[in-house]
């Protein structure tokens, strides 16, 4: 089983990929629209997770040129800002299935086998609390942004102040990180 993910983020793409792995996936890796394109020529891949916002480019760019080149590989589009119309616009570009971040892999592997998310408790390490969540986005925000708080704030549409109480507050489970 072949599977490309597309996604900026490389920790979070290398996290997906050291877990799929485990489950015989071969996985390869893409950053922006441009390789995602020419490892999908390359690799042939049955399943693809894409990212719906890549550096500088929307995921759902991307979905019709992926679809022409793979008519029948199932496309999951990730997102860490989820809502229903972009579901609905992935849905009707030709995605099989729509994410939000960050999923577990129990989560992963229903999407990718398409079947409905097992019943079974996901294992811990799986699993992120929302305030975990919440801070691992706006670390990836604050790296994006080379450590720059206002232009973070900015763009995760928050009060340059708010973001400065949140960092002061790391959730319990990383504290020990």
């Amino acid at each position: 089983m072949k599977l490309l993910i597309i996604e900026d983020d490389e920790v979070f793409a290398n996290t997906v990929k050291r877990r799929l792995e485990k489950y015989d996936f071969s996985c390869w890796h893409a950053s922006n629209a441009n390789d995602a394109l020419l490892a999908c020529h390359r690799y042939l891949p049955d399943y693809i997770l894409l990212d719906m916002k890549l550096e500088h480019e929307s995921g759902l760019q991307l979905i019709t040129p992926l679809r022409k080149i793979r008519p029948n590989s199932r496309i999951i589009l990730l997102t860490g800002f989820a809502s229903i119309a972009t579901a609905v616009d992935a849905i009707k570009l030709g995605a099989d299935d729509y994410l939000t971040k960050p999923a577990d892999t129990s989560t992963l592997l229903a999407a990718l086998n398409d079947k409905k998310i097992p019943a079974e408790i996901p294992q811990a390490e799986d699993v992120l609390s929302a305030e975990q969540a919440e801070w691992q986005h706006i670390q990836q925000a604050l790296k994006f942004n080379n450590g720059n708080i206002s232009a973070t704030a900015r763009q995760l549409s928050m009060h340059r102040r708010t973001l400065q109480r949140k960092l002061q507050k790391r959730p319990a489970a990383l504290k020990n990180d």
